[in-house]
């Protein structure tokens, strides 16, 4: 039947920045589709812990600081100590940093690209070694952006790199295919979360956001658990390299 091909039961998804918003939702949507996590965050995720408990999964907390990227290895290994092996990693960890272009600050540059791209890509290096050696495939599903296709505005560094996942993406996913490692990324609209507080606070900013999505609405966690399950399953075994906008039709406006 089909929808097995979407189960997870006996899988375990490495997940960084899951303590809140979209990464809690895509944690709690592959825990219900039957993964056990292992969350990675900066803070102790108290609140998505006890979410996948409720779901009756495990969930294994690391705290560690992803801006250096000398903490990766040993993310893995304690990932595969506790629970014997790896499948899935989703790279949601990142930060954001708005100033005019004109007046951007080298510190505000480092910052998002050494978060959002540089650990994105060892993150998943690591992982790609696991499943090598695991032999038997992976998925690592990494999180671009509305800006890895539009330039935006006040945000250089977080259109850079987010432009830099979708395409180390599709040149993980040419390399890492023979191994039957699928890379994909999902590219998230505008969402409800900490990250756009500022711009849904700004009523006129927000109501020009709202009147170019065709759906009307910002989007939730919840609208990524689908599409994340989807890219972790065996349904999307012959998906690679993609990025998957969830955005209620703002780049089809």
């Amino acid at each position: 039947m089909i929808l097995e091909s979407f189960a997870l039961q006996g899988k375990v998804a490495v997940i960084t920045g899951c303590d809140t918003g979209l990464g809690q939702g895509m944690a709690v949507g592959l825990a219900e589709a039957g993964c056990d996590i292992v969350g990675v965050n900066i803070v102790e995720p108290d609140d998505t812990a006890q979410q996948v408990g409720a779901t009756g999964r495990r969930f294994l907390s690391i705290k560690a600081d992803l801006s250096d990227t000398a903490v990766i290895p040993a993310i893995i290994t304690q990932a595969v100590a506790t629970f014997g092996h790896i499948d899935i990693l989703v790279n949601n960890a990142g930060i954001i940093r708005r100033q005019d272009a004109i007046e951007f600050s080298e510190k505000n540059w480092d910052d998002v690209m050494d978060l959002n791209i540089k650990s994105l890509f060892f993150m998943a290096q690591a992982a790609a070694r696991q499943f090598i050696h695991q032999g038997h495939g992976g998925k690592i599903i990494n999180i671009a952006s509305m800006l890895s296709y539009q330039g935006g505005i006040r945000v250089p560094s977080y259109t850079a790199s987010k432009s830099a996942v979708m395409g180390v993406t599709r040149l993980m996913a040419n390399e890492w295919a023979q191994y039957g490692i699928n890379v994909n990324a999902l590219a998230p609209g505008y969402m409800a979360t900490n990250n756009t507080r500022q711009l849904r606070d700004d009523e006129a900013r927000s109501q020009a956001i709202l009147e170019r999505i065709p759906a009307g609405r910002w989007g939730l966690p919840a609208d990524l658990m689908g599409p994340a399950v989807f890219l972790a399953s065996r349904a999307s075994d012959y998906v690679n390299g993609y990025t998957l906008a969830v955005d209620g039709g703002w780049l089809a406006r």
